[in-house]
């Protein structure tokens, strides 16, 4: 079961970044991310209603993840505004995978099996092939502030994977508000402009509304699986953008990224297995 969950995380992570990725290169990328997280906030209040009493330690981790993924989103959404899409979302995923899974063997003492631990090894180089474009997409532009969102987004799957199952999803809610007041610092320090065109309202509520899914989801995966396979599995979403924009902007797909997604396929299955 938690593979499954973190897999529809997976899903739903690469719909928002797709989305969010696209409306970030008609606005800056931190007020996308900001009214994103706002979004994201709002539907995510229904849903913790009378769904279970958190702690104080609960809705800490709670907050210390929204922290991470307001730092997350609002550095990756300018990064994508800077770079290739193709470039700057692997780069991030790096990250945001690899100290996870370190925190979860060898601070946490978890184990995994042969097959998962082949699993995570193929994921990796994975992630990277699925998203690397055509020669002349690769450009260094956005590195810098991608290798800082992945930084944020590892704390936020380490910080809710920490939330027990009793507490519900009211610490889902202090993250993603967490998240709004972290981004509108980040706003405030880089100048960016307070307001977002109208037509670009409904396409970054649509994205926070799909992150906060994958946030739920990816909660609920960690509560029924480890967190190495939980955060592995939910970051290869990176194949989601790649395959949308098959589809929809009818980009084509390099050798590098059909390895990928061969691999990715793999390292499902060996997770799976494990």
């Amino acid at each position: 079961m938690g593979n499954v969950l973190a897999l529809i995380s997976a899903l739903c992570f690469g719909i928002t970044h797709f989305v969010s990725g696209l409306a970030s290169r008609r606005a800056p990328g931190m007020t996308v991310s900001l009214y994103a997280q706002i979004a994201g906030t709002v539907v995510t209040v229904p849903l913790a209603i009378g769904s279970g009493t958190p702690t104080a330690a609960a809705l800490g981790w709670g907050a210390l993840s929204g922290a991470g993924t307001g730092v997350g989103v609002a550095f990756l959404y300018r990064a994508m505004g800077k770079g290739a899409m193709s470039l700057v979302v692997p780069a991030s995923d790096v990250a945001a995978v690899v100290l996870p899974v370190l925190f979860g063997l060898l601070l946490l003492g978890q184990r995994l099996s042969p097959a998962a631990v082949a699993g995570v090894c193929c994921a990796i180089p994975a992630l990277w092939l699925v998203s690397r474009g055509t020669r002349e997409k690769r450009t260094g532009a956005g590195i810098p502030d991608a290798f800082v969102a992945g930084l944020g987004f590892a704390v936020q799957f380490v910080a809710l994977s920490r939330i027990p199952a009793e507490a519900g999803f009211w610490p889902v809610v202090i993250s993603r508000a967490v998240s709004v007041v972290a981004i509108a610092g980040l706003v405030t320090a880089t100048r960016a402009p307070w307001r977002l065109p109208a037509r670009l309202l409904g396409p970054a509520a649509f994205a926070g509304a799909c992150g906060s899914a994958a946030i739920v989801l990816y909660l609920l995966a960690a509560q029924h699986q480890q967190l190495a396979v939980a955060t592995v599995l939910a970051a290869l979403y990176p194949a989601v953008p790649v395959l949308l924009a098959l589809v929809f902007l009818r980009e084509r797909l390099s050798r590098a990224q059909v390895a990928g997604l061969l691999g990715a396929g793999a390292a499902i299955a060996l997770v799976s297995l494990g």
